[in-house]
C-alpha cells in the first residue's frame, strides 16, 4: 500500500514523501512538473476570460491550481478559499499530530465521534479493499514503522523475515469495525495510514470548492493526484502527460481530461534503503515493495477513487491489474512494467498531436 503521511513530524520541511511527484507548470492546459512554488497570476485571453494560476506548497507536495473566469476577483477569491480547504483537511487526515482523529485512533485503537471527513475517507477505502482483493489496505501502517524504523531513520540493517511476519500480523482491513461515527481496530498495535487515499479526496474536496463558486473550468494538480473540470482557455479539454519513471524527460503519454480525474502512483521518487528494494509502496500481503511495476496512472470519475485505484493496480501483476480496472466502469489504466512494457486498458486513449 502506500506511503509516507502528507504531514511530516516538522512539518516545516518537505520530505520524503514531497518527492514523490513533484508536480507543476500548468501552462496552456498541459500538465507537467518540476516547478516551484509561484504567486498567483492572472492573464486575460480576451474580453471574456482570465486564466488566474497558483502554486503552492500543501500536503507536502506542490499544489498547482488554474482556474478559468471572467472575473479575475472571483477566481482568486475561490482560489484561496480552495487552498484554505486543503490545509483545513490536511490537518484532519495527519497521523502525526496527537490531536487529530486518525492519530488518536492509532493511539488508542478506538474513536468515537469520527469527523464527517474521516468518516467518508475511511469508509471509501474499505471499499477499495474489498474492490481490490486487498491490494488496497490502510492498515498497512505497522509495515511503513517497521521499514522506517530500521532503514529511513539511519538504521544499518534491514528488518528480517520475523519482523515483517508479525507486522502483517496487524495488517488486514477487515479487522477494523467501522460505524459511521465509531471506529475499533481489533488488535493492539494496529494503525492506519490514508495517505494513499486522502491526497485524491482533498483534491476533489477544493474542487468542490471552486465549482461552488462558479469556477466550471479549471484543473487542480496536488503532486501528480488531478482533477479536471470543464475545458481550457482554448474550449478544448485539458492535456495530462504521464511522468517519466525514468526521469528521462520524456512522457510516455499524454492524454486529454474533462470532468474526471487521474493519479500516478510510481517507485521512481522514494526509497528507504540504497539499494532502492524497499520503497513507499507495499504489498499488504507479502509486506515486501512490488517489483513487476514501475508506475501505474488510473483515470477516474473522482481524484479518490483514481489515488486508491493507482495503489492497488501497482501492487498487481500489470496484466491482471489492466485487467481489473477494464472490469470497472467509468476507470482507466495505463502501467510501464519494469522492464519498460506498456499495458493499456482497453478504453485509454492518447491524445492525438
Amino acid at each position: 500500500m502506500e506511503r509516507k503521511n502528507f504531514l511530516s513530524e516538522t512539518e516545516q520541511n518537505i520530505n520524503r514523501r514531497s518527492f514523490l511527484k513533484l508536480s507543476g507548470l500548468l501552462s496552456a492546459g498541459l500538465v507537467s512538473f518540476g516547478i516551484l512554488p509561484t504567486a498567483a497570476e492572472a492573464v486575460r485571453f480576451n474580453k471574456k476570460m482570465y486564466k488566474v494560476t497558483e502554486t503552492r506548497v500543501a500536503m507536502n507536495t506542490f499544489v498547482s491550481m488554474t482556474l478559468l473566469h471572467p472575473s479575475r476577483d472571483k477566481s482568486e477569491e475561490a482560489m484561496g478559499l480552495a487552498f484554505e480547504e486543503i490545509d483545513r483537511l490536511t490537518q484532519i487526515m495527519s497521523r502525526f499530530d496527537n490531536r487529530t482523529a486518525v492519530a488518536q485512533l492509532n493511539n488508542e485503537g478506538f474513536l468515537k465521534d469520527v469527523p464527517p471527513e474521516v468518516s467518508e475517507v475511511i469508509s471509501r477505502a474499505l471499499y477499495h479493499y474489498r474492490l481490490s482483493n486487498a491490494t488496497f489496505d490502510i492498515t498497512i501502517k505497522p509495515v511503513m514503522d517497521l521499514y522506517e524504523n530500521t532503514i529511513a531513520r539511519g538504521g544499518d540493517r534491514w528488518p528480517d523475515d520475523a519482523e515483517i511476519t508479525d507486522a502483517l500480523k496487524l495488517v488486514g482491513a477487515d479487522k477494523i469495525e467501522f460505524h459511521t461515527n465509531k471506529i475499533r481496530l481489533k488488535k493492539s498495535g494496529m494503525g492506519i495510514t490514508l495517505d494513499g487515499i486522502a491526497k485524491g479526496y482533498i483534491v476533489d474536496k477544493a474542487s468542490k470548492i471552486l465549482v461552488g463558486h462558479r469556477i466550471n473550468n479549471h484543473l487542480i494538480n496536488a503532486g501528480g493526484d488531478i482533477r479536471a473540470i470543464g475545458k481550457r482557455s482554448d474550449k478544448k479539454p485539458w492535456v495530462v502527460a504521464i511522468q517519466d519513471p525514468r526521469k528521462k524527460r520524456h512522457y510516455p503519454d499524454t492524454i486529454y481530461l474533462t470532468d474526471g480525474a487521474i493519479a500516478t502512483s510510481g517507485n521512481y521518487e522514494i526509497y528507504f534503503d540504497r539499494e532502492k528494494i524497499f520503497h513507499h509502496i507495499v504489498d499488504p500481503k507479502t509486506g515486501f515493495s512490488p517489483e513487476l511495476n514501475n508506475s501505474v496512472s488510473v483515470t477516474a470519475k473522482t481524484a479518490m477513487d483514481a489515488d486508491a485505484l493507482s495503489t492497488a493496480v501497482f501492487v498487481m501483476n500489470p496484466v491482471l491489474g489492466t485487467r481489473f480496472i477494464n472490469s470497472l466502469p467509468m476507470c482507466e489504466s495505463f502501467v510501464i512494467e519494469k522492464g519498460n512494457k506498456r499495458f493499456k486498458s482497453a478504453g485509454w486513449k492518447s491524445m492525438t498531436v
